[in-house]
């Protein structure tokens, strides 16, 4: 929900547009003149005003001028619609430009989008006013999906010696979320050791993390220590887990059992004490439905799977989060870097798809800001090509909602359409008339009830 501002000195005109804006399911404010408006400005902050041109005490243009510094998305209201006006408001920071009489539909389409940039201008206000007070913990986002996910981490940082099977496509955190499971367990003042299936053969994979025992020479035995050797008493990190060599699955598995095993070229047990954490961006059943990966050792990792969503499937508001913490870290380490960031940049930015995810997001940024050096602010022109031109089509950031929720956005978005036709709504639905009466009731959704539009003009 938005607030609305409308300035008119024509009673009729603001009771016809508060109407319309209520039903959208707005909060509206109302003034009849420039100074009252200006006031009211100060006081609430609103979302969008909706600015007569021709007021009793003092002309639109003024009013425009002295809400400036607030910072509204203004919508210029008059009946003389001339050209010259249209030029000026807009040189003057109003949004639109729009002449009496006004149609409901285009007003809509014209507020939606000036709404939008509206929200895009508090979402950058809330990315300046974060800085310096991000905090040091893991921060996924604000939205309950990333919340419980968080605390899921926090449980198993508490468990040191439960196993962790992280997954998600590249980009997403994994090595992020591995160290901090460590850090936070008891094991965090322990060695954490970080090793890349996917980038050792077999063999050297094998001597790597078991460690090598090779035949006397000179009388003397010689001995390599593995990675579980040097992450004794802390964790081992195994990322890309999906591509760990087919041999060497079995004796990962008896360090996950037995908490032994056997260096390569060796005969004695050796016994283990760390805590293994693993990583993928395979999907794990599928291969080992197609016997590339040990059933017995998927369900021996899978004890609490963590799975990362990419950044396409977040929501807007864990995005902003993210983008927030990614230029606090880069800040201090790039001279003259802006301190701000345009709405048009922000607006980009929540629209690419990020097919890289949080490492093609913090590159960007990282980029901007040193294309930016020595400006106030980050600019469109500052991004690369393909976020600049980010248009948002095929992306849809999640927005946690129950079914509940849904079902109530649904059949008031469908009572609108047919003007509040109980018949004609249920229909619609595939319900009966009954039924539909019941959920209006159920949600309380009597008073927004859209009324049969007895104009399509106002003004």
């Amino acid at each position: 929900m938005a607030s609305v501002l409308i300035i008119d000195d024509e009673p009729a005109i603001t009771s016809a547009l508060s109407q319309y804006f209520e039903r959208l399911g707005h909060s509206v404010m109302r003034s009849h003149s420039g100074e009252e408006g200006i006031g009211v400005v100060k006081r609430t902050h609103p979302d969008l005003v909706l600015l007569d041109l021709r007021l009793p005490d003092v002309n639109g243009f003024e009013v425009l001028e002295r809400v400036r510094d607030y910072k509204p998305v203004v919508i210029m209201i008059t009946g003389h619609g001339e050209v010259p006006d249209a030029v000026r408001a807009m040189q003057a920071g109003a949004e639109s430009f729009l002449t009496k009489p006004i149609e409901l539909a285009h007003l809509g389409a014209v507020a939606t989008r000036a709404l939008e940039k509206a929200r895009l201008r508090q979402m950058n206000r809330y990315l300046t006013d974060r800085r310096g007070r991000l905090p040091a913990t893991p921060l996924l986002g604000t939205s309950a999906p990333m919340r419980e996910l968080a605390q899921q981490i926090e449980l198993l940082a508490r468990s040191d010696k439960t196993t962790v099977l992280i997954t998600g496509e590249s980009g997403t955190g994994k090595g992020y979320v591995a160290e901090s499971i460590h850090r936070a367990s008891a094991r965090g003042e322990r060695p954490l050791v970080e090793v890349n299936c996917a980038a050792l053969s077999g063999t050297t994979l094998d001597a790597e993390l078991f460690g090598q025992e090779m035949a006397p020479t000179n009388g003397s035995e010689s001995l390599r220590p593995g990675l579980l050797d040097i992450a004794e008493g802390g964790s081992l990190f195994l990322d890309e887990i999906g591509d760990l060599d087919a041999q060497l699955q079995p004796k990962l598995l008896r360090v996950l059992e037995g908490k032994s095993f056997r260096r390569l070229g060796g005969t004695r047990e050796m016994t283990a004490d760390v805590r293994l954490i693993a990583a993928t961006g395979k999907d794990l059943v599928s291969e080992v439905t197609d016997g590339k990966f040990r059933e017995d050792l998927y369900y021996r990792l899978s004890v609490m799977p963590i799975n990362l969503p990419p950044l396409r499937a977040r929501s807007r508001e864990d995005l902003l989060e993210l983008i927030a913490r990614l230029v606090e870290e880069l800040r201090p380490n790039l001279v003259e870097a802006p301190t701000e960031i345009d709405d048009d940049v922000l607006e980009r930015l929540l629209k690419y798809s990020w097919p890289g995810n949080i490492r093609e997001l913090r590159n960007v940024l990282e980029r901007a800001m040193i294309m930016a050096r020595g400006l106030e602010r980050v600019g469109v022109s500052h991004l690369p090509m393909e976020v600049r031109d980010a248009s948002g089509s095929g992306v849809e950031h999640h927005v946690p909602r129950t079914l509940s929720e849904v079902e109530r956005i649904h059949i008031d978005r469908t009572l609108r359409a047919h003007n509040a036709n109980r018949t004609r709504a249920a229909r619609e639905l595939g319900i009966s008339r009954a039924t539909l009466i019941k959920k209006i009731k159920e949600y309380g959704l009597e008073s927004n009830e859209a009324r049969p539009a007895r104009q399509r003009m106002i003004g």
